[in-house]
């Protein structure tokens, strides 16, 4: 046995000050693994082929001139897979039957898996793939989605489809000044540099999968029920992920991959490529976003409603709640606010970083503008003179809102008070300048997690957790949490992740993980620190403590509780070619305890810059005579490069929460919240036109110039 106490000598506070990325070192040299590079003996490979019809039924696979195929092991398809159980409520609810491939002949979109071909290498198998000859019998598919249908219906998602209070009616015809306006969002597609990949093998009766995911408790749980097992029987790892802002959850990939390595008996491998991720990833669903404002002579609201609408696919309800954003930000005497979506033959969307928030707020905050300029008022000072004090709709007290700190210490620092609010004056050469600010919030919750700490006898411990690092840098941020618990210095501390043989955790999704991961590591850490100060003896194996917070964060008491920001957006519009450049941008954010200052503004930035991206760049369009996409690939689908961002800060405010014992509020989406309603605002600014929808391409600029010239 050995007695280790912690010193006293280490207690600098190791939260708070900037770290590079433990695992950094591993990650420029490769030596860091991702999914599809982990090796196996014996590695089959996969190959989904796709539906090439938006519609219809399988009437036959030419599979036999496949099979004979050099390298070909198998096909499987609707005809000679396993069944899968559908009936199940997961983590996030019920599971999209996209991913329960080969259990029909059905074809609900273009882009459906009609089948997996498995060869001895990855070239056999795609070779194999494209040569699989698929019979349809195709019927009339509807993809396009353009406003209002007839056929759309509100529908709850993680928050209640409709809200209401008041006489919105009455409300807005008592108003001085009303905006009556509809924004528009197109799909848009989160792509991770790594794709979306899996390996499945039996190893002495039990699964187990290596992935890309966002939580491998999450995955566990949902191959668990669709095949039918002890969850005990199946563990998944995830150790390093190549990104995922919200799309790498259960998957057609996973799935095939279990079928594949249960038929042959050796481990599988299934890869999709990027022209399959349009397609099997999950995306944002386009919007369509009618707000409605009424304002008294001095800007506060009378009446506000926000009604969104959105698509989802015939198989698979999904919303995203765009009108949600206004039932935090702003309050009226009469409130509405509906998220509403409609089917069509199209692939099921899912959560993209800031889901609802990020195309809520750019109609939202591109109102609260336009409301501004008819009451003559300051955009900020209007923003300010609507704050709650209360939360609109919940009538819950907030856990903190320091919304207009933000905007104060953004507006010094952004030069604000010398902005002239006419809009169209200031030029540099052929260049019109303008600048415009949004507000963000994003909630910050917390969920249930396990955690064990380990203090080993040479005096190291080590942490296990079934986090997921999505290279937001969280296996960093928790060693300096549990470094700080246990009171010493962060090289003594191995943070292990992405197991689900470490217990349940949260998932990496909603802003939550490093929060509800933080609490659990903290409880862990510090009873072991408590145990080692009363002179506990280590034993060989180290002396472990486990920690599972369900009821901490159950005790919680009800409130608002969200991190908030203020953004601000410069920029040049050329109305002869209709060039729009993003010259700075400055985001103040009030978003509780930052861990890591470095990573965390990294993390703040990346979002600004997809916020820039989602006003002037991205924009997937469907072709609707096939239903698919044109140009899916990152060459079609375009993204702000290094040379549209230009020099971007990110900074924040002191914001605790007294109730909380981690002070932790979560800050992977909040960065994108807000910014593209800030490039909008800004270009009005420039030009005197104000742009509706996204992305804000130069034939739209041009067009709006044409038209103001008519006017």
């Amino acid at each position: 046995m050995t007695t280790v106490t912690t010193g006293t000598s280490a207690r600098t506070a190791s939260v708070g000050t900037g770290h590079t990325r433990v695992e950094g070192r591993d990650k420029v040299t490769g030596a860091a693994r991702y999914s599809a590079e982990v090796p196996f003996a014996d590695l089959a490979h996969g190959w989904l082929v796709l539906s090439t019809v938006a519609r219809g039924r399988i009437l036959g696979l030419d599979t036999e001139p496949v099979l004979a195929m050099p390298g070909v092991l198998a096909v499987l398809d609707h005809r000679n897979a396993p069944h899968l159980d559908t009936e199940y409520t997961g983590l996030l609810g019920k599971p999209d039957p996209t991913c329960a491939v080969f259990q029909h002949d059905r074809v609900p979109h273009r882009g459906w898996p009609v089948a997996l071909v498995v060869a001895e290498t990855s070239e056999q198998a795609r070779e194999a793939a494209e040569a699989l000859v698929v019979h349809y019998e195709q019927e009339p598919h509807e993809t396009e989605f353009a406003g209002e249908h007839p056929d759309a219906y509100p529908l709850d998602g993680h928050m209640p489809g409709v809200t209401e209070k008041g006489d919105l009616d009455a409300q807005l015809a008592s108003s001085a000044f009303v905006v009556d306006a509809e924004y528009t969002t197109p799909e848009e597609h989160h792509n991770p540099m790594e794709p979306h990949a899996a390996t499945a093998r039996w190893d002495g009766g039990r699964l187990e999968v290596i992935d890309s995911n966002q939580g491998v408790t999450w995955v566990v749980g949902e191959l668990a029920s669709l095949f039918s097992l002890d969850p005990a029987s199946v563990r998944v790892r995830s150790e390093h992920v190549g990104g995922g802002f919200g799309s790498k959850g259960v998957r057609a990939h996973q799935v095939a991959a279990v079928m594949a390595a249960t038929m042959l008996q050796r481990p599988v491998r299934v890869v999709l490529t990027r022209r399959q991720m349009f397609s099997l990833a999950g995306y944002r669903s386009p919007t369509t976003q009618r707000v409605r404002l009424g304002a008294d002579p001095d800007g506060r609201l009378r009446a506000l409603e926000h009604r969104s609408l959105s698509r989802t696919s015939t198989v698979y309800e999904f919303v995203e709640p765009s009108a949600g954003v206004a039932r935090v930000m702003y309050d009226a005497d009469a409130h509405h606010t509906a998220n509403r979506v409609v089917r069509l033959d199209v692939p099921s969307p899912t959560y993209m970083r800031a889901p609802g928030e990020a195309p809520g707020s750019f109609a939202l905050e591109a109102a609260l503008d336009e409301l501004a300029e008819k009451c003559g008022i300051d955009p900020i000072e209007l923003r300010l003179r609507n704050e709650p004090d209360k939360g609109p709709v919940s009538g819950l007290p907030f856990a903190g809102r320091d919304l207009a700190a933000c905007f104060r210490e953004g507006a010094r620092r952004f030069g604000w008070a010398d902005r002239d609010r006419r809009p169209g004056l200031r030029r540099e050469g052929r260049w019109l300048l303008g600048t415009g600010t949004a507000a963000a919030s994003f909630p910050a919750g917390a969920a249930p997690s396990t955690a064990t700490a380990t203090a080993h006898p040479d005096g190291t411990f080590t942490v296990r957790i079934s986090a997921a690092d999505i290279g937001t840098g969280a296996r960093t941020a928790l060693s300096l949490v549990a470094a700080d618990a246990l009171q010493v210095r962060p090289e003594h501390v191995r943070v292990r992740i992405g197991d689900s043989d470490f217990g349940p955790a949260m998932i990496a999704g909603g802003s939550m993980g490093t929060r509800s991961w933080s609490w659990a590591v903290k409880e862990a850490a510090g009873e072991l620190r408590e145990r080692l100060a009363l002179g506990a003896d280590i034993p060989p194996e180290g002396l472990t403590v486990r920690s599972d917070t369900t009821e901490a964060i159950g005790a919680l008491a009800p409130a608002e509780r969200h991190s908030f920001g203020a953004q601000f957006a410069e920029v040049a519009v050329d109305v002869t070619t209709g060039e729009v450049r993003v010259r700075r941008m400055l985001g103040i954010f009030a978003a509780g305890r930052i861990v890591n200052p470095l990573t965390a503004r990294n993390q703040f930035l990346g979002g600004m810059i997809w916020g820039i991206s989602m006003a002037l760049h991205e924009e997937a369009v469907r072709d609707r005579a096939s239903g698919g996409h044109v140009g899916a690939d990152l060459a079609g689908y375009h993204v702000a490069t290094h040379a549209d961002v230009p020099r971007i800060e990110a900074d924040w405010i002191d914001d605790t929460d007294d109730d909380d014992p981690v002070g932790i509020k979560g800050i992977g989406e909040i960065g994108v919240v807000g910014a593209a309603a800030a490039v909008a605002n800004a270009v009005w600014h420039a030009t005197g036109v104000r742009h509706r929808s996204l992305p804000i391409r130069p034939d739209r600029i041009l067009s709006a110039a044409a038209g103001a010239r008519d006017a």
